[in-house]
């Protein structure tokens, strides 16, 4: 009888169990079946998502795809191919403006290096894209696409690997460029502890990880697995980072392992070239006038691109094919576009006006006007006044705020030192007005020899030719020193409509194009005065020995 029962007992169970098991596989398949339904639904939305297509935005159609396609950087794609197409490529920071074709650039050359025999580069290197501004980065490693992360086992969606306690490597950025170009768009974004890892990585051309989930002695662990925590992943590329900033701003470690390499502004003749392939692009007609608009409007190539894109949307929407300039006005205006304003060389001879240059931004250079003008003072008690500067400008940086002051007043100083012990001009017995037109923030001893020039015209009533322009700090000796970014200075000369410029000689020899210029190199002020003015007009006082004069000053009047 009992053991009876227990048959029963035992029965019971097995069939409940059975049961169980019975629905646990039936509600298996049907979760499986729900599952592929839903898979199913959501794939056919995929599906009739991508059939819908927009036109392709003229910014795309206008993407450079060769080299002759970037405008107005032939220097900066020079150096930029010299770095990369060789068969010893090179790390590159490239500085710029926003729109004059920083990644087009890294894009297409890493294509013609690929073409290259002796270039490393294979034809299958990927060109690997990440914007600093935007990166996802956690301290605690959980996530970094730039290097790479690790699941741990205890992540959510560990899967397979992490329910037997496994760590899974993930590649990062680095690792995905391996044999290309990791380009990293606004890297002076990039935060310090990511910039330490990157330099990192460009040592060791490897990328390792970390984690306390990680047993070397663990046989459960996949061997690949074990390869990459004991060995790393491979991360040899080539790092092209691009950068709005200043150089200052970027960590002086990693500028010194990249060549830097500075992209222009573009002039308006390069932005109207731009905005003419975009209206064939777009298969527009424009009338006569409409490029210079867009040239003297737009800032970059987007705002070129743009301007043209919006132009010809008007034109169609009333019914022509043909842009006028009455459209690029309008959009001019209700798109808030402010016109470009170009300086000019001075024209024709003036008393007290001289042509300066100088340098702003990422090695920009551009002409500054300045004035002088001379009056005796009746009383013999002169005065001296200094119009025009930013004397004074406050920065913020790093959480501190720098105030930097302008070496202009000190400047001027030093020329009435010079005029008053060597060209024998009492300066106390003028009232002197030195003026800078429109504000300029000189910041640099670079206009010393333009103030000299200037007050001397002032003071002795000499004309100066409008198509001359100068750049060198003056010592209080009346010596000429070195200044920086001539070669901006003498490209910002010849885009100017200047004929002549004089440098300090000891920069002379940074310039290696003449660029149909006349260029002479000066060592004190007596050659510049030389050379501006006409030796039968000049009054060379006699303190003026012939021992102070260089034996060299022979120029005629330019």
């Amino acid at each position: 009888m009992i053991q009876a029962f227990l048959s029963l007992v035992q029965l019971f169970f097995t069939v409940i169990i059975g049961l169980y098991f019975f629905e646990l596989v039936r509600g298996k398949k049907n979760n499986k079946s729900s599952l592929e339904k839903q898979a199913k639904r959501e794939i056919g939305k995929l599906i009739k998502i991508r059939e819908i297509k927009l036109t392709e935005p003229l910014s795309e159609k206008t993407r450079p795809e060769t080299l002759n396609d970037i405008v107005g950087q032939a220097k900066g794609l020079k150096l930029l191919r010299a770095a990369l197409c060789g068969p010893n490529p090179q790390h590159v920071i490239i500085y710029g403006p926003p729109g004059t074709g920083k990644t087009a650039a890294a894009r297409v050359v890493l294509e013609e290096a690929k073409r290259m025999a002796q270039s490393p580069f294979s034809f299958h290197a990927k060109f690997v894209e990440i914007d600093a501004t935007t990166l996802r980065f956690d301290e605690r490693g959980i996530a970094d696409p730039l290097m790479g992360s690790v699941h741990d086992p205890i992540y959510q969606g560990a899967g397979a690997y992490g329910a037997a306690g496994i760590p899974q490597p993930k590649p990062g950025a680095v690792t995905k460029a391996h044999g290309g170009i990791l380009f990293i768009d606004e890297i002076g974004e990039l935060p310090s502890i990511q910039i330490n890892k990157l330099l990192k990585v460009l040592e060791d051309r490897k990328v390792f990880f970390e984690s306390s989930y990680y047993c070397p002695d663990d046989k459960n662990i996949p061997r690949h697995i074990h390869d990459i925590f004991q060995n790393g992943l491979p991360a040899d590329f080539r790092l092209v980072g691009a950068t709005t900033r200043m150089p200052e701003d970027i960590p002086p470690a990693i500028r010194s392992r990249c060549v830097e390499i500075y992209f222009d502004y573009l002039t308006p003749v390069n932005i109207m070239k731009i905005a003419k392939f975009a209206l064939y692009k777009g298969n527009f007609k424009f009338s006569e006038g409409v490029l210079e608009l867009i040239g003297k409007y737009a800032k970059d190539g987007r705002d070129a691109v743009n301007i043209a894109q919006i132009s010809g949307s008007v034109a169609q929407i009333e019914g022509r094919r043909t842009i006028y300039e009455e459209d690029i006005k309008w959009i001019a205006e209700y798109s808030h576009f402010s016109p470009r304003y170009e300086k000019k060389a001075v024209k024709g001879y003036n008393v007290g006006v001289v042509n300066g240059l100088a340098v702003y931004g990422n090695g920009v250079g551009t002409i500054i006007e300045i004035e002088a003008r001379a009056e005796k003072n009746k009383q013999g008690k002169g005065s001296l006044t200094v119009t025009g500067i930013v004397e004074e400008e406050e920065t913020s940086k790093n959480g501190h705020k720098l105030k930097n002051i302008s070496f202009a007043r000190a400047s001027v100083k030093n020329v009435m030192t010079v005029l008053d012990n060597l060209a024998n001009i009492d300066c106390c017995q003028y009232d002197i007005h030195i003026n800078f037109p429109g504000g300029v923030p000189v910041d640099g001893p670079s206009a010393g020899i333009a103030i000299a020039v200037a007050v001397y015209s002032a003071v002795k009533n000499i004309p100066v030719k409008g198509d001359v322009a100068m750049s060198g700090e003056i010592s209080i000796m009346g010596k000429v020193k070195p200044v920086g970014g001539i070669c901006f200075k003498v490209d910002a000369a010849k885009n100017f409509g200047i004929k002549t410029v004089i440098i300090p000689k000891d920069n002379l020899e940074e310039v290696y194009e003449k660029k149909d210029l006349r260029i002479f190199g000066v060592e004190d002020i007596f050659e510049v005065l030389r050379l501006v003015f006409d030796e039968r007009e000049m009054e060379i006082e006699a303190n003026m020995v012939d021992s102070q004069l260089p034996n060299i000053l022979t120029a005629s009047r330019i």
